[in-house]
């Protein structure tokens, strides 16, 4: 039989209010974040590391108010702050071991970064993890939590980790891709193509005018997101402690804080304490906002993703106006097929982006998440609205240095689309008038025929003021006659 061998990770006794549990040794985490991550092994993933970070970016602008307050003394503000950097770098990452699906204040996971943080000072300070209880050592609530809340840490981290993913990460994400629409728009302004509504054939429009049009959907997604960034920057939680009355902290510690993220901050910013804490703590409506602002953005991303893969369909027997680049094989079983991969990736996202506004929604809801002076939604509302910025962010930048920027167009597919289109006809409608329009439009179809050879059968219009009348390109802008 083949011998089985077990290990057990070597531990340290640590204590909180409840009593004593054990650490795995090597752990910066303490006893009650050990409680919580026995109580919920849900998910088996923790939050977004964006998440912790942007903790360590808040708990190191609150150490830094204390000790400007004589809150804190300047030797511990200074361990912790150090500490908190170490947190909001990202190299203590592998400390914050919560679960997604924890109590729904976050408080699991704000106690983990106390702990972590706590105990980094603490070995700065020359004492071992689990030193909490120590003389002239940093203590997680006494120290790294002073003049906090779960109930308003939490919610200011979502924000500023959101306001850093929006501004350092979709932001530039989308402006390269409306950068390469924006070229295309240009380069193709003289392509003109038959248009499509009901994906029946229509009058014709330029190739940069439908490119010029994801443009300016990219352009207004980016203000919608300025807006909703703007939004949760300026309405920051911290000073509200427990339910919203600052109790247990200093009248001006949101304000001093805020401003304090601002100055170590500059990109993202400036921050601002809320208006209202009650309405700040009870409610999450604007991340609700600025999720709604990325479900509008993903899915103008979907509407020309799905656009440019149907315009590049074939390579013979679909519409081929496009033709996207190579990226890889598309089939184990057809050889020399090809298929746009990164066009369905973006869709998908997407689908992900909606499927995470529902979340949030519910999550959003009084009866469901927001309920008298707390929301109890917020680590799954920060789960789905930070997955969705990085989601957005990364595929974005993708299609548009993937896709976006190696389009080609089949100007011969175009050619002849336009040569054998019937809704040409609509141009001749104000000479022969609509009824004469759709008999000749039906005889062309019907007998297999051109629109023009038809016409001119008729005698009604000769055949230099019907070449001019059928020109696709005079078709797509306005008639200056009118």
């Amino acid at each position: 039989m083949k011998k089985v061998v077990t290990t057990k990770t070597a531990t340290r006794t640590e204590r909180d209010s409840m009593g004593e549990m054990q650490v795995p040794v090597r752990a910066l985490w303490g006893a009650s974040t050990q409680r919580a991550l026995e109580n919920f092994p849900i998910a088996r993933r923790g939050l977004p590391r964006a998440l912790p970070r942007a903790y360590g970016h808040l708990k190191s602008a609150c150490a830094a108010v204390n000790a400007a307050l004589g809150q804190l003394d300047a030797r511990r503000a200074e361990a912790i702050i150090a500490a908190a950097d170490d947190v909001a770098a990202g190299d203590l990452d592998r400390h914050f071991v919560v679960d997604v699906y924890q109590t729904g204040s976050g408080t699991s996971t704000h106690t983990n970064v106390n702990e972590v943080i706590a105990n980094r000072a603490n070995q700065r300070l020359g004492f071992g993890p689990g030193a909490f209880g120590m003389d002239g050592a940093v203590h997680p609530n006494d120290h790294v939590n002073r003049g906090q809340s779960s109930n308003d840490t939490f919610p200011t981290a979502m924000h500023v980790a959101a306001v850093l993913g929006l501004r350092r990460d979709l932001r530039p994400a989308l402006d390269v891709l409306h950068d390469e629409l924006g070229a295309k728009a240009i380069a193709w302004d003289d392509v003109v193509k038959i248009g499509r509504t009901h994906l029946m054939d229509a009058t014709p429009i330029s190739l940069g005018q439908v490119f010029g049009g994801y443009a300016a959907q990219i352009s207004d997604a980016r203000a919608r997101l300025d807006h909703a960034t703007t939004a949760l920057a300026t309405s920051l939680a911290i000073g509200g402690t427990a339910v919203g009355t600052g109790l247990n902290t200093p009248a001006d510690f949101g304000a001093r804080v805020a401003a304090a993220l601002s100055e170590r901050l500059p990109d993202a910013g400036p921050f601002a304490e809320a208006r209202n804490h009650p309405a700040a703590q009870a409610s999450r409506d604007e991340v609700l906002a600025a999720h709604g602002a990325l479900q509008t953005a993903a899915v103008a991303l979907s509407k020309i993703a799905n656009d440019i893969r149907l315009l590049g369909s074939g390579p013979r027997a679909g519409l081929g106006e496009l033709r996207l680049p190579a990226l890889q094989p598309g089939s184990s079983i057809m050889p020399g097929k090809v298929n746009p991969v990164l066009c369905e990736s973006v869709i998908q996202v997407a689908c992900r982006v909606t499927g995470n506004q529902a979340a949030i929604t519910a999550g959003a809801f009084g009866g469901v998440g927001s309920i008298f002076e707390l929301n109890v939604a917020m680590p799954m509302m920060a789960d789905a609205l930070l997955e969705s910025i990085d989601l957005l962010a990364r595929v974005t930048r993708l299609f548009a240095e993937r896709v976006i920027a190696g389009l080609e167009v089949d100007t011969e597919q175009l050619d002849a689309d336009l040569e054998s289109s019937l809704m040409l006809v609509t141009r001749l409608v104000p000479r022969i008038g609509y009824d004469r329009a759709a008999q000749m439009a039906t005889r062309a179809m019907a007998e297999g025929r051109t629109l023009r050879s038809v016409v001119l059968e008729t005698g009604w219009l000769d055949a230099e003021t019907l070449d001019a009348l059928l020109d696709p390109g005079a078709m797509t802008r306005p008639d200056p006659g009118r």
